[in-house]
């Protein structure tokens, strides 16, 4: 289950349905529903098989074409400079939508408001999060990363990075 804080409000919330409502009015979708398939073993297309019965769903009420499924380990080959490109602030033309399916990851949220708020939701396995296109984010994989998602796209051209070049992120990992 996920874990949301705002570090500079002093925010720490783990209940589902309180998580649920705080990136709801900002703008952010997430769910929990059941990881149905384990990292190690299954295939990609045997793990995508085996959420099929929500997926296609989600996929065709929301205009989603394609998915696919990422795997990042310590053994991953350049692990480090793959950390280092999605934990900079960067922004996609389309949503950025991940299943996790084992593993976890954090993402940072850049909420430009008069208060200008920062804040993170850390994902498990059975979170769904739709981070909404234009949307300032970051992503930290973690020193000793083990991450198993489903990437949800209408195009994977859109999900190239912008970077911000704001280096807030620097303030909070």
């Amino acid at each position: 289950m996920a874990e949301l804080r705002v570090p500079d409000k002093h925010i720490h919330l783990t209940e589902g349905p309180a998580i649920q409502h705080f990136l709801q009015e900002r703008g952010i979708w997430y769910d929990h529903r059941p990881a149905e398939a384990a990292p190690i073993g299954p295939g990609d297309e045997d793990i995508l098989q085996a959420h099929a019965g929500w997926l296609k769903p989600f996929m065709d009420k929301n205009g989603y074409r394609t998915a696919d499924v990422i795997r990042i380990t310590p053994s991953t080959p350049n692990v480090p400079a793959i950390r280092d490109k999605f934990l900079r602030e960067h922004t996609h033309s389309e949503d950025e939508v991940r299943f996790f399916v084992d593993g976890e990851g954090l993402f940072w949220f850049h909420k430009e408001t008069p208060e200008e708020e920062i804040f993170s939701v850390r994902c498990t396995a059975g979170d769904l999060l739709t981070v909404p296109a234009n949307m300032k984010h970051w992503f930290d994989l973690g020193d000793s990363p083990r991450v198993c998602a489903i990437r949800i796209f209408t195009d994977q051209a859109g999900w190239v990075p912008h970077y911000t070049e704001s280096n807030i992120e620097q303030r909070y990992c």
